[in-house]
């Protein structure tokens, strides 16, 4: 009786981009918008797409296929922007599609596998195997360490 309660669940906002799931701590997400006019700004990082104003402050917009060196593509009607906060700042992260929130039971979640020569290996967190959904946890820190 008391091992179900002594199970740690972490609510998790799961996302799409090309054929994989990823996964966030719902603690770290403000909101999930439709995509907006982002207004670009010089000498920064491809995969920095620029800025949206969003209720008055100025968000960093990063789009994660670009970010994890997967092909882009145009964005569709369910692409969305899931705006994070992290480390005192906002950033606006462009996903294919916004799928759920869940419960992940935080002993179902796994270290990540060594997978050779994988460039989004560095910015996984752990997988979690959730019935037939293999869900990939980012790793905020390193997704965003570039823009300190």
């Amino acid at each position: 009786m008391t091992e179900m309660m002594d199970m740690e669940v972490e609510k998790v906002i799961v996302f799409q981009l090309g054929d994989k799931e990823y996964a966030l701590p719902v603690s770290q997400v403000q909101g999930i918008e439709k995509t907006v006019h982002i207004t670009r700004v010089p000498r920064t990082e491809s995969y920095v797409k620029g800025v949206i104003n969003l209720r008055g402050v100025v968000t960093p917009i990063i789009d994660l296929r670009e970010r994890f060196e997967i092909p882009t593509s145009v964005q569709g009607e369910d692409s969305r922007i899931i705006i994070i906060s992290h480390a005192d700042m906002e950033v606006g992260l462009i996903v294919d599609a916004a799928n759920d929130v869940m419960d992940l039971l935080k002993d179902s979640i796994e270290p990540q596998p060594e997978v050779v020569g994988s460039l989004e290996e560095e910015f996984i967190a752990g997988v979690a195997k959730v019935e037939k959904r293999l869900l990939i946890l980012l790793n905020l820190e390193k997704v965003l360490n570039t823009l300190k």
